[in-house]
């Protein structure tokens, strides 16, 4: 007397062989692995969807930084950064030119002027030897500036 029929519809007894667990391979433990590794990192300071470029501590780079995104410096870099977007000057990232950014947060040194940037940070860790322009200004103490600082000024025309 058959217990089941097999999936070409013949009768089988005996344990069923589909009923035992599959053996698990390498392909399977990548497949159930694979969703956890592909999940979406984001930085909280970031928006979801933008994208931020980084020069990474030991590069030198000189030029000209302009576009959309935000901007993540950590080594040196010669040059204007002008990006509609966030520029993040790590502690121990040196800058040299005018910054003209939504968001400026400096952790390590900026030599050169702030210009029409909404919010600026001066870390602890951070200098500036340069003007400043901004919305808003937060500076934490152990922070060293040299220049002239602007902010909290509506630049639209009365009218």
């Amino acid at each position: 007397m058959a217990l089941w029929k097999d999936q070409y519809g013949r009768e089988q007894s005996g344990p069923d062989p589909a009923a035992k667990e599959p053996e698990k391979t390498a392909s399977t433990l990548v497949a159930v692995a694979e969703p956890a590794r592909t999940a979406p990192q984001t930085r909280p300071d970031t928006a979801a969807g933008s994208k931020e470029s980084v020069i990474a501590a030991g590069l030198t780079i000189e030029g000209k930084i302009e576009g959309t995104g935000h901007v993540r410096i950590a080594g040196n870099f010669k040059g204007d950064v002008h990006v509609q977007g966030n520029l993040t000057i790590e502690s121990g990232a040196h800058l040299t030119g005018g910054v003209r950014a939504h968001t400026v947060v400096v952790g390590g040194e900026l030599e050169g002027n702030i210009d029409a940037a909404s919010r600026v940070e001066l870390l602890q860790t951070g200098v500036l030897n340069g003007d400043l322009k901004a919305g808003s200004l937060t500076v934490a103490a152990g922070s060293r500036m040299r220049g002239r600082a602007e902010f909290g000024w509506d630049e639209k025309p009365k009218g």
